[in-house]
């Protein structure tokens, strides 16, 4: 039974890790609607299983489920349709400099050229700050698998084009 508490202490949870759940759920997926999607599927099997959840290191479980939704997606992607809604939600955030803006786009450009187990790897170990071993649980994979699909994504991003730096004439508009 669901009660004021329960739903308390959920929407505390939200806004508290929300915005970085929903960052990560962006990372795998490289696009903002899919990203959404991912996220709210997540909070609603979370919520559901709150009682529970609550007892856990609850970020650490809600961030399970979105990997493991996320590899759901991917392994049997024509079950998942986006859904059309009458009216687009509300953005917040939109005040950020072009140039964080740019920045961001060239991360998630580079993250989608990996495939999805080295850009989930990735993110988990360095946005997620997880380590080795807790990055192969959420995966459901090996220590050894770990390091060697971060260290083939980390070869693949050193050398992406969306991440060079730009030329002293590129930077000057003469390029």
């Amino acid at each position: 039974m669901r009660g004021p508490e329960h739903d308390e202490s959920f929407v505390r949870f939200v806004r508290e890790c929300g915005p970085q759940l929903y960052r990560v759920a962006y990372l795998l997926t490289g696009q903002t609607a899919t990203a959404e999607d991912l996220y709210q599927a997540a909070l609603t099997r979370s919520y559901v299983a709150w009682r529970r959840v609550r007892e856990q290191d609850a970020y650490r479980y809600v961030r399970r489920v979105l990997v493991n939704l996320h590899t759901d997606w991917w392994r049997a992607p024509r079950t998942w349709r986006e859904r059309t809604v009458s009216a687009p939600p509300e953005r917040a955030g939109l005040d950020d400099p072009a140039a964080a803006v740019v920045h961001r786009d060239q991360i998630g450009r580079a993250l989608q050229r990996l495939t999805r187990r080295e850009r989930a790897a990735v993110v988990l170990r360095y946005f997620a700050d997880l380590s080795e071993h807790d990055t192969a649980q959420e995966l459901g994979v090996s220590v050894g698998t770990v390091k060697s699909t971060t260290a083939r994504a980390l070869a693949k991003l050193r050398l992406s084009p969306d991440l060079t730096e730009p030329s002293e004439e590129e930077l000057s508009g003469h390029a």
